[in-house]
């Protein structure tokens, strides 16, 4: 039986929760964020697509994080823990939020006529970047202070009526509800932070194999601890439940970005060790990665412990099942990155320092693919299928009716059958300018000279850099492509300096953050008339 999707055409914004304006050195759930879901609802498109959601560990990035469930503590909104009576905005203001950590000299003339760097604060007076230090040490003692005050409040909800559920109640049932991950979660970072935040490959022995009279004393020494990592995952649950209420009643749908694989040092492999490819030391037989290409002549080692999936198909992949069940509450639309490792995976020998010795093996194909099927419902697959072309691949693509990606940045080079040219296109696809792992288009056209760009000049019928960047807006959208996204830098025409990340690079990624009041009137009108002339009008 094939499968079917509905998924009307239509266009989308792509913005990092991290990337939006805030008073506290990150985008939140907070105000800013319900602001930007009215600027793509004006911009009469239905999508926002958002990067992974998890929390993160060493080097930021949301493709690696303790949890394949768990949320990030440092999206749940400050002032909305101030609403709720937990905390004073007085305990918030003392910290040091870091906002705009890079400081650049701008004379007046630039500052009058715009020609600074584009992720420059003017009020500020310095670029607005993610400072992850500040950020690490001021958060969590504010959120312990706050959790001070949900307990107390929990408390007093068990002492006296109120309307609505409780709050004790409604605690009780987010436990319950996420039984399968948070108990194991909420153990883990409490674990995590008694051990000064270390792998826990390096924890007491008994601990790493999780022997159950250990765990039950700890526990019980960390029930503290333990009670305020639940507070924080069931207040990021009630934000980000209540942010995508009001997208969704804005007719805005939520795409959301889960990676294939899980990092090493998270909680999924230290309570499902028997899920993964590790040896009698806990460690690693094979990791992941991609082999060398245009891009690397080393490859890539991600380093990612590889599933066991013998073992996952014989408990029906009940792992992958719980997790698609909980992305598709989270998102409208899931966004499997690496969607290829589904179908045939890289796996590279833990002990080598790079990807170049490595071998594709048959990953579980459809057999998982039914499961993700049944547990998704009604959300939709999206397979971020880029890298190696495998017929394997595109066959069961078609069968589960899961549309492809096309990224017109790749387009101009190669010959004219390219598959990421509009005119190669199938109508079952989703156009991107550029993801968070490229140059932004303005940055990519401007590091290139007049020879490498002769074929672009050429299709896009101008050689000014600006109005390329119109063109290739046009290409997506005037392109069969049910949908086309594009990131909000390239709709504000930034440079590199606003790109997100950079493959295989540590120490400047995931920084980048919009300034307010960047996307106006003129972004707004140019965002839907491309919706309007090309019949990607939501609404």
């Amino acid at each position: 039986m094939k499968y079917t999707q509905n998924i009307e055409r239509a266009a989308g914004i792509l913005m990092a929760v991290s990337s939006l304006p805030s008073n506290y050195g990150i985008g939140t759930f907070g105000q800013e964020a319900y602001k930007f879901v009215d600027f793509v609802h004006e911009c009469h498109h239905g999508y926002w697509q958002v990067l992974p959601l998890g929390p993160t560990t060493y080097g930021d990035s949301p493709y690696q994080a303790y949890s394949a469930f768990a949320g990030n503590p440092y999206f749940i909104d400050l002032d909305m823990l101030v609403d709720e009576g937990y905390i004073s905005l007085d305990k918030i203001l003392e910290k040091d939020w870091g906002d705009g950590n890079v400081p650049v000299n701008v004379s007046e003339d630039e500052a009058k006529y715009g020609n600074y760097p584009h992720n420059f604060d003017v009020n500020l007076g310095h670029p607005n970047y993610v400072s992850y230090e500040k950020l690490f040490n001021a958060r969590l003692e504010v959120l312990k202070q706050a959790h001070k005050g949900f307990c107390l409040k929990r408390s007093e909800s068990k002492a006296r009526l109120a309307k609505g559920l409780p709050l004790y109640k409604r605690f009780d049932n987010f436990m319950r509800d996420n039984a399968f991950w948070i108990r194991d979660y909420s153990l883990f970072m409490a674990l995590k932070e008694k051990n000064e935040y270390k792998s826990w490959l390096e924890w007491d022995i008994d601990i790493q194999k999780r022997e159950a009279a250990t765990l039950e004393k700890v526990s019980l020494e960390l029930e503290e601890e333990i009670d305020f990592w639940n507070f924080i995952q069931f207040e990021f649950a009630s934000q980000w439940s209540k942010l995508k209420s009001y997208a969704n009643q804005k007719d805005v749908k939520i795409i959301g970005d889960i990676p294939i694989y899980v990092g090493l040092d998270s909680v999924d492999v230290w309570a499902h060790s028997d899920l993964f490819l590790l040896d009698e030391n806990l460690t690693p037989t094979k990791v992941a990665g991609v082999p060398p290409d245009a891009f690397s002549d080393l490859g890539q080692k991600w380093g990612n412990p590889i599933y066991d999936y013998k073992k996952m198909k014989a408990d029906g992949f009940e792992w992958w099942r719980k997790r698609i069940e909980k992305n598709s509450q989270l998102y409208d639309v899931i966004r499997i990155d690496h969607f290829l490792g589904i179908v045939k995976y890289y796996t590279i020998p833990a002990q080598n320092p790079d990807a170049r010795e490595g071998a594709y093996e048959e990953g579980p194909g459809q057999d998982l693919l039914d499961v993700i099927n049944e547990a998704k419902g009604d959300t939709v697959i999206i397979a971020e299928d880029l890298g190696v072309s495998l017929p394997e691949v595109a066959e069961i693509l078609e069968y589960n009716d899961y549309p492809s990606m096309k990224v017109l940045e790749f387009a101009f080079g190669g010959d004219r059958k390219n598959p990421h040219l509009p005119y190669n296109y199938p109508a079952n696809c989703v156009v991107y300018g550029g993801t968070h792992d490229n140059e932004t288009l303005m940055g990519f056209l401007n590091d290139r000279g007049d020879c490498e760009l002769g074929y672009a000049f050429d299709y896009l019928d101008t050689r000014d850099r600006r109005r390329m960047v119109d063109m290739v807006f046009r290409e997506a959208y005037g392109s069969v492509a049910k949908l086309a996204i594009f990131t909000v830098q390239d709709i504000l025409k930034l440079g590199n300096e606003a790109r997100m990340n950079t493959p295989s690079s540590m120490g400047n990624n995931w920084k980048w953050r919009m300034s307010r009041g960047q996307l106006g009137e003129k972004e707004v009108n140019d965002m839907r008339y491309l919706a309007s002339v090309f019949g990607r009008e939501t609404y």
